[in-house]
């Protein structure tokens, strides 16, 4: 099709997709490609089981250090009932995040549209860039789930241009097809933040995945806008 990198969703008992890390990233090499990126849940949290966590994370890291990963993001959260609680979260990603970086790595978030709602007042997501720390914290902006909570990408990108190294492009349907999401000022300003990796998500399958999946990818390929 054309895609070089690739990011994973699957991991359980130090095995991704049922093999090995380093022998993961052989066969990927062996297609021509690299995988750059993993979307991992991690166990429940919570505070007084904060030790555990982090034990399943340091075993994470080695797995995926092995794999030749980049970024390990996590791809979603149960969503708090008061700041109070997003704070103990915002903590956990940054003793998450200092780990992931001691391993030569980058952490961070992915979001839905459930994060754009308000807590107490204020704006879930902004909240959680606010008490995250730059230096141990990226952000995964999904492009679509901005959209889907009422707000506007580029303005998020534009307002903290070096929160978002790691995109996820996606639309309702295969890229480019629903009509509903302007793509050439994300990528412009995308761009012009030196975004770092890009990955491609379809949120609903119209067709047979590969069939999703070359489609979006002939659409990027052939917009002026991307390089």
């Amino acid at each position: 099709i054309g895609y070089k990198t690739l990011e994973t969703a699957n991991y359980a008992d130090g095995k991704i997709y049922g093999m090995a890390p380093a022998e993961f990233k052989k066969v990927v090499k062996g297609l021509g490609m690299k995988v750059t990126g993993a979307h991992l849940g991690g166990p429940q949290y919570s505070r007084d089981k904060h030790a555990e966590a982090m034990d399943w994370w340091k075993k994470a890291i080695v797995d995926h250090k092995a794999a030749g990963m980049t970024w390990m993001i996590k791809p979603s959260m149960p969503i708090p009932t008061s700041l109070s609680d997003l704070k103990m979260w915002c903590d956990y990603y940054n003793a998450v995040g200092a780990e992931v970086s001691k391993a030569g790595m980058r952490f961070g978030f992915h979001n839905h549209a459930r994060e754009f709602e308000k807590i107490e007042g204020e704006i879930m997501y902004d909240y959680m860039l606010k008490n995250t720390d730059p230096k141990l914290v990226v952000f995964e902006m999904d492009v679509y789930w901005v959209m889907k909570g009422g707000y506007n990408a580029v303005d998020y990108m534009k307002k903290y241009p070096n929160r978002f190294p790691v995109l996820h492009i996606k639309d309702e349907k295969e890229i480019g097809e629903s009509g509903t999401i302007d793509f050439k000022p994300i990528f412009d300003t995308a761009y012009a933040n030196k975004v770092k990796e890009m990955y491609v998500e379809v949120e609903k399958y119209n067709f047979e995945p590969i069939v999703s999946v070359a489609k979006s990818f002939d659409y990027l390929a052939a917009a002026p806008y991307v390089k």
